[in-house]
């Protein structure tokens, strides 16, 4: 009996979870994906968290690229990410279904195609 209550107190509540799946990017989204197949919520954050991850990755590979223009809006595309990527925390800790504008359902809809 005891052995059970210490099993559930140590169980990681699911916004709690959520929030964590964006702190690390890909690599906590993968993880948190990975280990909390029962939970539909938290899956739906990490698969979230994978594509803003991406996303803002390829983004800087092709800012980076661009003479000029890209390095200019470099620091705006920094900031926009960083600020999606913290709003999300804070929603998925809130325990909201956040979905990114423009981006969520897209990542959503990949998420399904490719079995995440």
């Amino acid at each position: 009996m005891a052995a059970q209550a210490k099993n559930e107190k140590s169980e990681m509540p699911s916004h709690t979870a959520a929030a964590l799946s964006y702190i690390l990017g890909i690599i906590t989204g993968i993880l948190f994906w990975a280990t909390k197949k029962n939970d539909d919520y938290v899956r739906f954050h990490a698969i979230q968290s994978i594509g803003l991850s991406l996303l803002w990755f390829a983004g800087w590979v092709v800012l980076t690229i661009l003479p000029v223009v890209g390095w200019i809006l470099l620091p705006f595309w920094g900031l926009l990410m960083f600020v999606f990527w913290l709003v999300s925390i804070v929603k998925a800790y809130q325990g909201e279904r956040f979905e990114l504008p423009v981006i969520g359902k897209m990542i959503q809809q990949f998420g399904k195609q490719i079995g995440l």
